[in-house]
């Protein structure tokens, strides 16, 4: 019961810090994994990692779609680029050994905890500013994305289907990525990017998830009684997270994250250099 407590107590941080930056949570679910069970498989840290951030992006979307934030059409678009990707990273980490997977998800930690220290200044910039879709929201207009709201196709495109990559590779979603690409490289609203990226998350790693566990049909006990309780945690806290992210600055938050997240990523490598 209290493992059960814990792990739902984690899924709701998970729900919560995902779905305020639109990255689904598995940047910070995956090292927790990893420090948790030190002697599990790659492969079986992955599926549960992009199952739990699955359930995660689907409360999220949900909850933004009722705001009228997501933009469909880029999210269709993005979502079929990412597949073959998210296919292809769920067969490569199968070989992948536990070391050399430590390793790798260490140095992403490192490179991810500098993006969010210093991108909510360039975040809370764009804020200031304002597009035209968030002035009609603060203006009391209907709160929707355009249909036609431009956007480069093929840059997009082409960036999925590596994010689609890394995310299964290393279990972490991938909306860490597509958050900054969606709106410093396609220049969609910072509001816009973040629902938008929960949408094609959910999307994503299920098809992530579904090929981990098709590979491996083994998981059975251990992996649904963390899925479970873990699940429970970031389906709320998606819900709170979406809700917060209208009500409150997210800038020390995000950046106290980032220095969690270097420590974290430290003592992974670590452990990763002093294992055989």
């Amino acid at each position: 019961m209290t493992d059960f407590f814990l792990m739902t107590l984690i899924g709701l941080g998970v729900g919560v810090f995902g779905t305020l930056v639109g990255a689904g949570g598995g940047f910070i679910l995956i090292p927790v994994l990893v420090l948790m069970n030190p002697g599990a498989d790659p492969d079986y840290l992955t599926t549960v990692s992009l199952s739990v951030v699955f359930f995660n992006a689907l409360s999220g979307t949900i909850a933004y779609a009722r705001m009228r934030r997501i933009h469909y059409r880029a999210g269709i678009f993005f979502a079929a680029a990412a597949i073959p990707g998210a296919i292809l990273g769920a067969l490569t980490v199968h070989f992948m050994p536990r070391k050399i997977f430590d390793i790798i998800l260490g140095i992403f930690m490192l490179v991810s905890s500098v993006y969010l220290f210093f991108s909510q200044d360039h975040e809370r910039a764009a804020e200031k500013a304002g597009t035209p879709v968030q002035k009609s929201e603060e203006e009391g207009g209907r709160p929707s994305v355009p249909p036609s709201f431009p956007f480069n196709a093929p840059v997009g495109i082409g960036l999925s289907v590596l994010i689609g990559y890394i995310s299964s590779l290393l279990g972490i979603g991938g909306g860490i990525i597509h958050v900054p690409v969606l709106a410093r490289v396609l220049r969609f609203p910072v509001h816009v990017s973040t629902a938008t990226s929960h949408f094609i998350l959910a999307i994503m790693t299920f098809v992530g998830a579904a090929t981990h566990f098709v590979e491996n049909p083994s998981y059975h006990y251990n992996y649904f009684s963390m899925l479970l309780p873990l699940s429970v945690g970031v389906a709320a806290g998606a819900q709170a997270g979406a809700y917060l992210s209208t009500k409150i600055s997210s800038v020390w938050i995000m950046r106290s994250l980032a220095a969690a997240l270097v420590f974290v990523a430290i003592r992974v490598l670590v452990l990763a250099a002093l294992m055989r």
